[in-house]
């Protein structure tokens, strides 16, 4: 499940909460709260893995564009090897040589800087992901620590009760 949703789903919660009477302080079903923050701990390494797999692809595709590049540029200079008994065609073997040069670094470019801007822009997002988890994180033990103030020394029990932590 997405971090986000799971980010949703507490939210809810707190917000859909029972007012305890005559008190800041709500009343939420503890085991609710531990169900979604066991599906958030299990959802986050997924998506780490997910960025870890994105970089690793980025750095296939870089591998292979250099391959590409380094075969292109071989097989320039053998072309311009069994050429170079003829000065005119040896100089047309070196122009080509170096569009082919040029292209092969033009196109390991816009690789590298696409697969860079794919890997961050997956960053982005989780990192995104991670600020709300922890802003929402944040928020409940805010809550949770004005709750435990509002409550006094003798506490709630039973199926509800207030925010409190594992």
């Amino acid at each position: 499940m997405d971090v986000l949703v799971l980010i949703d789903k507490l939210d809810d919660l707190v917000h859909q909460a029972k007012a305890v009477p005559l008190t800041d302080q709500v009343r939420i079903d503890r085991e609710e709260i531990w169900e979604i923050l066991d599906q958030m701990r299990a959802t986050i390494p997924e998506e780490i893995k997910q960025a870890r797999w994105i970089v690793k692809e980025r750095q296939e595709m870089l591998g292979e564009a250099k391959r590409e590049a380094e075969r292109i540029i071989q097989e320039a200079r053998e072309i311009a090897q069994r050429e170079a008994s003829q000065q005119e065609i040896v100089r047309l073997a070196e122009r080509q040589a170096s569009q082919i040069l040029e292209s092969a670094r033009q196109r390991e470019r816009e690789v590298r800087l696409g697969a860079e801007d794919y890997a961050d822009q997956i960053l982005s997002t989780l990192e995104t992901n991670l600020g709300k988890f922890l802003s929402a994180v944040q928020r409940g033990r805010e809550q949770l620590a004005q709750g435990r103030s509002d409550l006094g020394p003798s506490g709630a029990t039973g199926a509800f009760t207030e925010i409190s932590t594992r």
